[in-house]
């Protein structure tokens, strides 16, 4: 697996472009998304800065919902991630929940909804994924899939708008960042950033019950040499040797190998 820059990779820029100059500047109507064009996503984009926080979870539906289908990396999916790493810590990202209207259910804070989409896409588009692409399709697999390849080579750039809300006061949007980081610091150039993640997720590992957090964080700790075996609770091991059982009856199953067949 590679990911060296091709000719066509732009620099990375010294600061984070505002958020008004992406979308000002990006011409929406060129890059792919599953359905079309990203002609319709400037408005959207816009919306997750509203002052209504239900304008704001709507918003994040159709505009991120625009370039997520099939785990896949759009050309749109690069601007608008390079957008909603932007407006991460604008003031109107903060909150979600509605206090001015108890009858309203409360929503996530969008700085949440944002992070997650984020370490969603960045999930599609890590070295897990460029492997098994590698496997099916031969080494040149990124040289073909450039949108994924310009995604990876904007990780540095999209954590260093995560990176500040690793330590941020409410609880989701912390563990949010935490799970976000994680794929992002598989990028050669954060490898110094994976200590801090480490004990950002020890310390997830404390609070969240949400399986899929603990998941992740297993697997970044164990990625990185880490020993989780005093970490994990029941429920931790249960999953895992229920895992284990898995995956020794598939290999009983396929005649010996280890990974399911590709059907």
């Amino acid at each position: 697996m590679t990911d060296a820059p091709s000719q066509t990779d732009a620099a990375l820029p010294d600061e984070f472009p505002h958020h008004q100059t992406l979308l000002e500047e990006t011409d929406w109507a060129s890059p792919a998304t599953p359905c079309g064009t990203g002609e319709s996503l400037p408005t959207a984009l816009a919306r997750l800065l509203d002052h209504d926080p239900g304008t704001r979870a709507a918003a994040a539906v159709t505009a991120l919902g625009a370039v997520t289908h099939q785990n896949s990396i759009y050309e749109a999916t690069v601007p608008v991630a390079l957008y909603v790493a932007a407006i991460l810590n604008h003031p109107a990202t903060e909150t979600g929940a509605d206090g001015q209207n108890a009858e309203r259910a409360p929503h996530r804070p969008t700085r949440a909804v944002l992070l997650d989409w984020l370490g969603n896409t960045a999930y599609d588009a890590n070295d897990e994924n460029v492997a098994a692409g590698e496997r099916l399709c031969g080494k040149e697999f990124l040289d073909d899939y450039q949108e994924m390849h310009a995604f990876r080579h904007l990780r540095p750039v999209l954590y260093s708008a995560v990176q500040p809300l690793l330590g941020h006061d409410d609880a989701e949007v912390r563990a949010a960042a935490v799970i976000a980081g994680i794929p992002l610091v598989e990028h050669p150039a954060l490898a110094v950033h994976r200590g801090e993640l480490a004990d950002r997720a020890r310390n997830l590992l404390a609070t969240s019950t949400d399986r899929y957090q603990r998941d992740r964080v297993f697997d970044a700790l164990k990625a990185w040499g880490h020993d989780t075996s005093g970490l994990e609770n029941a429920d931790d091991r249960s999953v895992r040797e229920l895992r284990t059982r898995r995956i020794a009856e598939r290999t009983s199953w396929a005649g010996g190998y280890a990974e399911e067949p590709p059907f």
